[in-house]
């Protein structure tokens, strides 16, 4: 019997390839126990395009590049990019925000939503094309700011000066002061790169909807506080189109665009100046990892994530493995610290069945807390159900 395990992280609890390990491991403690032949598991960590995805590209077998970059307060951060090789040989890398501009970077006490950038993420693309990248995938989600990228852009030689021609302060409030912006220092290598923002956020860049009164206050900006990010964003991108001599009706046009509002803004930077393509993070990380071949192959196949909800339905990793399975004729199940979803939103989503830890353990703290052994115990529940009819 083949088992493919492909989930994602159970957030505050396990990474994604320990979640795997430890369900890997209770399924072949209960084909053991049974006399059963032992099951061949592959395990693919995956993630929907927000964090882990740089250790889901890793564990796919991209090379890491060490980088130290400048963290959302300014403080240096040593992170890494990966770095995958097509078979033309042409270099594609990989970015995740969130281990460059990435809120749990900073301190809850040191947090500053209006002054975090995402300056780290620019730098990590300008390496990335000094390691002779000709495409850039951007892993978003997580992040520490609400400065619409300005910190990005300005890592790339996006000039941003106030009305006396002086330099604006990073983050999101620095842009109140902003009066132009300056083109002419770009790195050339920006407009011969292709990029791909991964994304599952509709959001636009402003408004009720938007970067700063959606996502601001998980990053600790009271409502006094997005009313003026969110000002200041709407004059991010005015300014960014009346000023930049390039592109200006395309920028507008990015700033209302479905993903604009990712990652403080960042969506926007990437559309409207680096001309991104918004791809499904899930989308993009199953290309990267190959696991659709692998689930293609399978008698069975494993996803899940620490809480299975509404969010889940909109192209999250267990949602998105269940269609490949489902497509062909692949039985699939989930396991999950916690499930909110009802049996006809599972059943509508291709899930054969859903595991949860709290079956076995109703305390949330300590279903977290024993996540890997409570895993393994479901794994047995699974081989029962699944296992003996197909082995």
């Amino acid at each position: 019997m083949r088992i493919v395990i492909a989930t994602d992280k159970f957030k505050h609890s396990l990474d994604a390839p320990a979640v795997g390990t430890h369900l890997a491991r209770g399924l072949r403690a209960a084909a053991h126990a049974g006399g059963a032949e032992a099951p061949e598991i592959d395990l693919v960590p995956l993630a929907d395009g927000g964090e882990g995805t740089l250790r889901a590209a890793l564990d796919a077998g991209a090379r890491a590049v060490p980088v130290r970059v400048t963290g959302p307060n300014g403080v240096p951060v040593d992170t890494a990019f990966a770095l995958l090789s097509d078979t033309d040989g042409r270099e594609t890398a990989l970015i995740e925000l969130a281990t460059a501009s990435g809120l749990d970077l900073v301190p809850p006490a040191e947090r500053d939503a209006g002054r975090a950038s995402s300056v780290g993420t620019g730098e990590l693309i300008r390496a990335a094309l000094d390691h002779g990248a000709s495409r850039v995938i951007l892993a978003v989600g997580g992040s520490a700011n609400s400065d619409g990228g300005a910190g990005l852009l300005s890592a790339l030689g996006v000039l941003q000066l106030d009305a006396e021609g002086s330099p604006i302060p990073p983050g999101g409030l620095g842009l109140e002061s902003l009066a132009s912006v300056d083109l002419t220092g770009v790195d050339p290598r920006v407009f011969t790169t292709e990029f791909v923002l991964a994304s599952d956020v509709d959001n636009p860049l402003c408004g009720p909807r938007g970067a700063a009164h959606v996502f601001g206050e998980q990053k600790g900006a009271d409502a006094e506080l997005r009313d003026r990010l969110d000002a200041a964003l709407a004059r991010w991108a005015r300014v960014l189109a009346d000023t930049s001599g390039t592109g200006a009706d395309s920028i507008r046009a990015a700033a209302d665009a479905p993903g604009a509002g990712a990652a403080g803004g960042v969506g926007f930077a990437a559309l409207g100046i680096l001309r991104a393509e918004r791809r499904p993070g899930i989308e993009v990380v199953r290309e990267l990892t190959g696991v659709d071949a692998l689930i293609r192959a399978a008698d069975l196949v494993i996803t899940g994530e620490g809480s299975l909800d509404a969010q889940s339905l909109g192209g999250k990793v267990p949602v998105g493995v269940a269609e490949v399975a489902h497509a062909h004729d692949v039985p699939v199940i989930a396991v999950c610290g916690r499930s909110l979803l009802t049996a006809a939103q599972a059943r509508d989503a291709h899930l054969g069945a859903v595991y949860p830890l709290t079956s076995i353990e109703p305390d949330p703290a300590r279903s977290m807390a024993e996540a890997g052994p409570l895993l393994e115990r479901l794994a047995a529940d699974i081989w029962d159900a699944y296992g003996p009819a197909r082995a």
